[in-house]
């Protein structure tokens, strides 16, 4: 097939003259290793709340973007990050209230235990410390993933990250187990899972490897969005505190009220991580993440190293990240996640009575995925129709997105500040893409 800039000469054929140019311009000047969402690519300009606009004006609806989770450019936050930047920007090294503040009303989200805060820039850094201090803690080097996991783009973290590509080589000292699919494995999903890390346990020790840490996002989103039956993961996380492992949370997908029924997605399944990773949709789209940590399990690390992130902390992405922690409560954001993700899940699976594609409709609160097979019996993936239902929304201005090993399963992550009616809009446009395949 002729490829133009990454397209094939007929979605090229599609593009204006204008977004051909930016792509040809984006490839010479930002190298190949980046990806566009779409095969007609969206040229945004503008958000606002649950929408983003293109150059032409025409609005979309946001079912996909989970950093600036509580709506685009949401007034509160920009007023925050505007006012504080006026003021004072610098690093961590000088007496602030602004961080003290922030990490107060943060760590006052989480269980008792989970007590102290480092701050980063990423999500992938926050990843990168929490292994750190897990292997400084426990004196090991081994990591247990599930099989198409994605923890971050560090050196040490993308070796964790299969869901990367096929060129990522997993590191000696890693054990890949298979995610809790209740789909495709049943209702003992969450007991085989658990075998399976018991099992990783038990190989790295025979290759003379220590294990440090059990590394999981709580909705295995990168594997196929697994979000329960809550408490699946429970009897894993058990084992391997058991055995000696730290268990880290990986919270950067369904963290900050994503999955609706908690503020964190862990607290879903009864467990209580030694440290906690967070990321994305902590300051709506200003950069800011970190790891929150029991303090028995900081203190050796921190006693022994320092640390130090340049921007990790500062003032202006505190701001945010308080803003954004004020909206969450004040809009009731949680509540509405819970809300209206049970009324698309609702609105989804009936359109399962309709479309013989839709083999199982999951998730909790506003992180949804659908799988879709070409054969229920067989459950076979549908990985070419789910490309085009994907590109079909866009074209009908919903934004969603693929995940899985296969990418036949909808990747639904709608903003929180969705209401019913933006989730009719959603319902509908997924019927019209669906029907468009029969």
């Amino acid at each position: 097939m002729t490829m133009i800039n990454g397209f094939s000469a007929a979605d090229a054929e599609r593009l204006s003259e204008k977004e051909r140019s930016l792509i040809a311009r984006r490839e010479r000047l930002l190298g190949p290793a980046y990806r566009l969402f779409y095969e007609r690519p969206l040229h945004a300009v503008r958000g606002e709340g649950v929408w983003l606009y293109d150059a032409q004006g025409r609005r979309y609806l946001d079912a996909y973007n989970n950093v600036a989770s509580i709506g685009h450019c949401h007034p509160r936050v920009v007023q925050a990050i505007a006012s504080q930047a006026a003021v004072l920007n610098t690093h961590t090294r000088y007496l602030q209230e602004g961080i003290l503040d922030y990490a107060e009303q943060l760590l006052a989200t989480f269980p008792a235990g989970l007590e102290q805060v480092m701050f980063t820039c990423t999500g992938s850094e926050a990843n990168d410390l929490a292994l750190r201090i897990a292997r400084h803690y426990t004196g090991g080097t081994g990591v247990i993933i599930t099989r198409f996991a994605y923890h971050g783009v560090t050196g040490d973290i993308s070796a964790l990250s299969p869901s990367l590509g096929a060129s990522i080589q997993l590191p000696g000292h890693a054990r890949c187990v298979h995610a809790p699919d209740v789909y495709r494995l049943g209702p003992e999903a969450g007991k085989l899972f658990a075998e399976d890390v018991r099992a990783a346990i038990a190989d790295l020790r025979a290759h003379g490897i220590k294990p440090a840490a059990l590394l999981i996002d709580g909705i295995f989103a990168s594997d196929g969005i697994f979000a329960g039956p809550e408490g699946c993961i429970a009897e894993a996380v058990a084992i391997a505190q058991s055995e000696g492992l730290l268990y880290i949370a990986d919270e950067v997908q369904c963290g900050f009220a994503r999955t609706g029924s908690h503020m964190w997605g862990f607290q879903r399944h009864g467990v209580q991580p030694d440290l906690v990773s967070l990321g994305k949709p902590m300051g709506n789209g200003q950069p800011i993440a970190g790891v929150v940590a029991r303090p028995e399990v900081l203190e050796p690390f921190g006693r022994s190293m320092r640390y130090f992130n340049t921007f990790g902390g500062n003032p202006v992405s505190c701001a945010a990240g308080q803003a954004v922690l004020d909206v969450i409560r004040d809009e009731g954001l949680q509540q509405r996640s819970a809300q209206i993700g049970d009324y698309l899940l609702a609105g989804i699976r009936q359109l399962s009575q309709r479309h013989d594609l839709i083999g199982d409709v999951r998730g909790a609160g506003m992180f949804i995925g659908v799988e879709l097979v070409s054969d229920r019996a067989s459950k076979a993936p549908a990985a070419e129709q789910a490309k085009r239902v994907v590109n079909g929304m866009r074209e009908r201005g919903v934004l969603i997105s693929a995940a899985g090993p296969l990418e036949n399963i909808l990747k639904i992550r709608p903003l929180l500040a969705f209401e019913q009616s933006h989730a009719d809009l959603l319902i509908t446009a997924l019927d019209e893409a669906l029907q468009a395949l029969a």
